[in-house]
């Protein structure tokens, strides 16, 4: 059975919504969070197919080179990457995993009031909102999201809960921080493409988010990173600002690249594990997949 989402685009319908959410279907807020990734789309992450969506799609086809009919078909999820597919549904999802279904995972969690970064990219923060979310519908607490578990989020949200859609409390918008992206790394001398892909994994852009080990904002800085960059790559004091978050991220990133013969897989691996453990025991299994998605990210021009 297929739905129609809006005017030319219609992909597999999962579930039938509740009435209480009617108009939103999961599979819109994975090209929603596609369509902010590559900057042309600005609303909120709601899974309404509304007209901004729309125009959203009709952008990005016009910068991809393909016809601006607003049709989201297989060649237009081709073009966004690794964010294009697959749909929700189609496979069980676990840590490490990259791609549209993620986006819906994310999606669906947040409506139910767990802070977690909707960026396609299954991290260990949406494990943790994964298994509070098992724990509260009784089921195994894996942190896997197979039959079960994908059944389980056809149920009306609890009311208990306010909905969070992407993030109640950031207030740099998405454009705003592709701009400060672009500029720290233009002004540092780093490749635009690689900072924007690293910064959409670790946040989705997102300013407010805080990890359980204090990795903060929209390049999820450690306080011991913000220490080190401050006192002895800058030399100077750095406001806590979404700038200033990118700021440390961008200058951090350059001398991962330096200290690494500019080897972006190695300086990747770094940011993620760590520069000594990467010297001492090579890149980790699970920080492979880290770095092949960023460098995913990166070749799709986003």
């Amino acid at each position: 059975m297929r739905r129609l989402l809006f005017i030319g685009f219609a992909v597999p319908s999962l579930w039938l919504a509740p009435a209480a959410t009617a108009g939103v279907d999961p599979q819109v807020a994975g090209l929603q969070v596609a369509l902010r990734a590559f900057g042309v789309y600005t609303g909120p992450i709601d899974a309404i197919a509304g007209p901004a969506t729309k125009r959203g799609v009709i952008r990005f086809q016009r910068r991809a080179g393909l016809p601006a009919d607003g049709k989201v078909g297989p060649a237009t999820r081709r073009a966004f990457g690794p964010l294009g597919g697959p749909l929700f549904g189609r496979r069980t999802l676990r840590l490490g995993l990259f791609g549209w279904d993620v986006s819906v995972l994310q999606f669906m969690l947040a409506r139910r009031g767990e802070l977690v970064p909707i960026s396609g990219y299954f991290d260990a923060r949406t494990r943790r909102a994964l298994q509070i979310f098992q724990r509260a519908r009784r089921l195994a607490a894996d942190g896997v999201a197979g039959s079960r578990t994908l059944a389980a989020f056809r149920r009306p949200v609890p009311t208990a809960k306010k909905p969070v859609l992407v993030s109640a409390k950031s207030t740099t918008p998405a454009t705003q921080v592709r701009s400060l992206l672009d500029y720290w790394s233009g002004r540092y001398g780093v490749d635009g493409k690689l900072v924007r892909a690293l910064a959409w994994m670790e946040s989705g852009y997102q300013t407010n988010l805080t990890s359980s080990a204090g990795a903060w904002g929209v390049m999820q800085i450690l306080p011991v990173t913000w220490d080190y960059v401050e006192t002895v790559l800058i030399g100077a004091k750095v406001p806590r600002t979404a700038s200033g978050n990118i700021r440390v991220g961008v200058v951090f990133l350059r001398q991962l690249l330096r200290e690494f013969g500019g080897d972006e897989r190695k300086a990747l691996a770094a940011w993620y594990q760590g520069p000594a453990a990467v010297r001492s025991r090579g890149i980790l299994p699970e920080s492979k997949v880290f770095v092949a998605n960023v460098l995913a990210l990166k070749s799709s021009k986003l």
